[in-house]
């Protein structure tokens, strides 16, 4: 089958503007609930040939009344499957498509975002993500990726308490499982920040010290030195040669050894002016750290 894609050029649309490429009766849709980085529509289409732009979502495709020759060219290469009640195929966002198939069909489409896709992948691999890529798969079998789209598919139908919040957790659960199996991700090149200025590494280790008694978090030390986490994080590894977390936990080891050798209060005291939530916390941290516990400490000065 030799069909081209002929779509113009730099066309990119959205979820919604879909019909106007692939006409098909309305079924079900999630337009109107409010969701965020998720969507869902459901379509009753006749046999069509019909060359698609890049959609600026992903596309999860579960076709639940169908039976019919399946043909798809994507990325130049055509596939050719037969899809049935039950199957699944998987469109990555960005890339233009080629559909031909010559049966009616009743077709449920998931859509989750860009942003969503990237923002998980990035949280799962502690790494900035440079693109996200679905596999090429146009008919497949994978009852749980079939039981989070009908989960996702009720939700639009019969919107219920917290709604889009229960459909925005879905779809962070449709992310994990088509990234643990079906995606390709590119990391952005890490490239050196460096570390900071003598003034900032003061800045902070005077932050410290100063609230060394509360919880310090990792905005609360971006802050003092006026970076976003991210930043901060790598110029705190490269400065430092550890984690924030790290660090913090090493002078509050420090001061409590003092106080343990050189003092007279008690230990529950000692545990609540280093930050430590309470004796026992203080115990496990010093015999990980020093081999030691605070009452072999005091005893040895």
């Amino acid at each position: 089958m030799a069909h081209s894609i002929n779509t113009p050029a730099n066309t990119t649309i959205t979820p919604q503007e879909l019909p106007h490429w692939v006409p098909g009766k309305l079924l079900s849709s999630s337009d109107s609930l409010g969701w965020k980085g998720i969507a869902q529509r459901s379509y009753r289409y006749q046999g069509q040939d019909v060359p698609i732009p890049p959609i600026d979502h992903y596309m999860i495709v579960r076709y639940r009344k169908a039976h019919t020759p399946m043909q798809r060219c994507f990325d130049g290469r055509w596939s050719k499957k037969v899809c049935s009640s039950g199957d699944l195929s998987l469109l990555t966002s960005m890339t233009d498509s080629h559909w031909h198939w010559t049966q009616e069909i009743d077709v449920d489409h998931v859509y989750l975002s860009s942003e969503l896709m990237s923002r998980v992948a990035g949280d799962a691999l502690d790494r900035p993500i440079e693109e996200v890529l679905l596999h090429d798969l146009l008919q497949m079998q994978d009852p749980v990726l079939s039981m989070i789209v009908d989960a996702i598919l009720n939700e639009a139908r019969d919107a219920g308490l917290g709604g889009a919040l229960y459909a925005e957790s879905l779809g962070m659960q449709l992310a994990v499982h088509l990234l643990r199996h079906y995606a390709n991700v590119t990391f952005k090149r890490r490239e050196s920040v460096g570390g900071f200025t003598p003034a900032q590494k003061r800045r902070l280790t005077d932050y410290i010290h100063c609230h060394i008694q509360e919880t310090i978090r990792i905005e609360d030390l971006s802050r003092v030195v006026g970076l976003g986490d991210w930043t901060f994080s790598r110029k705190f590894s490269e400065s430092f040669n550890c984690s924030p977390h790290a660090y913090v936990t090493s002078l509050r080891v420090e001061k409590a050894q003092n106080m343990l050798v050189e003092g007279t209060l008690a230990i529950k005291e000692i545990a609540f002016d280093c930050g430590f939530s309470d004796q026992a916390h203080l115990t496990r941290v010093l015999r990980a750290k020093l081999g030691a516990t605070p009452g072999q400490l005091r005893r040895a000065r």
